[in-house]
């Protein structure tokens, strides 16, 4: 398949586009062609960020057509990476809640940046997180470097690897997550204090526990050196908390926390307030039951 796109400078746009249509239909069936030559780009079985058309029949997925290309029911307007990853995001992710969640965690802030839409700001003057559209933009050439196009060829191909690995991550992490949340809802339905959590190993659990269990306060787990606790957020992504852990307890470990705690293998609780360990699920179930009867504060 010969996909064709833009020369000179590349975007995380058209280098995630590239790379998802390789994890769609494998390294060796794409040929990318970077040229501004139409009649070289008609040719191609697909235009990336090209072409001035939206129409996947035809192969092609670009949105700087006038009017665009559409936008989601959100207001993210599609780049060109969010329409190929609609065309063969499910093939890819292997389900459309799997290829949803990917459009949300990377897909829409690349379409975003590519689009000139705000969709994050930063709280401290001075400070610009580094987004992975960044991360992709870095590999240019410096605005004083002089490449050929062979080395600016290289280096977008280098680019493409990066993303390639970045979004199959991203899918294989949706895909984990949709094993978790099966085992997280059970955990749910199987608690006899809906306040305390169980699980049999640590998994991604805020989301549904947030959504599906108004009234945990913690969850519990085993891990590799005994166990854990941790407080439930008030929403996805907060540092806020239902309830704190003990203030008492911020920052203790060790002989300080189990003489604080009263529980001989008490391990550490975090200075945040937000998470505790013991060395057994006795003694995790101790700590919790403090936690629970303690006055918030």
């Amino acid at each position: 398949m010969r996909v064709a796109t833009h020369p000179g400078n590349f975007h995380a746009d058209d280098v995630f586009a590239v790379a998802a249509l390789r994890l769609a239909h494998g390294d060796d069936a794409i040929e990318v062609v970077r040229t501004r030559d139409a009649d070289v780009q008609a040719a191609a079985d697909v235009r990336v960020d090209v072409g001035g058309a939206d129409d996947a029949a035809t192969g092609d997925f670009d949105h700087h057509q006038k009017g665009g290309a559409g936008e989601r029911a959100n207001g993210i307007r599609y780049a060109s990476f969010g329409l190929v990853w609609r065309h063969i995001g499910v093939d890819v992710a292997g389900s459309e809640e799997a290829a949803a969640s990917v459009d949300e965690r990377l897909v829409q802030g690349v379409d975003a940046n590519d689009t000139g839409q705000t969709i994050m700001e930063s709280l401290v003057e001075g400070v610009r997180p580094m987004t992975v559209s960044g991360v992709v933009a870095a590999r240019n050439p410096a605005w004083d470097e002089e490449i050929g196009s062979d080395e600016e060829d290289a280096r977008f191909l280098e680019a493409v690897a990066l993303a390639q690995g970045i979004l199959a991550r991203e899918v294989a992490g949706a895909a984990a997550f949709q094993r978790a949340r099966e085992l997280v809802r059970a955990a749910i339905g199987r608690a006899e204090d809906g306040r305390v959590i169980e699980l049999d190993r640590n998994m991604p659990w805020r989301e549904t526990v947030i959504a599906g269990a108004p009234d945990a306060l913690y969850v519990i787990y085993p891990k590799s050196d005994g166990w854990g606790m941790q407080a439930v957020p008030v929403a996805a992504g907060s540092f806020d908390n239902r309830r704190d852990l003990p203030a008492a307890w911020a920052g203790l470990s060790g002989g300080e926390l189990a003489a604080a705690t009263g529980v001989d293998d008490a391990i550490f609780a975090h200075a945040g307030r937000f998470y505790a360990s013991a060395g057994s699920r006795e003694g995790i179930i101790a700590l919790v039951r403090q936690a629970l009867e303690s006055r918030p504060e």
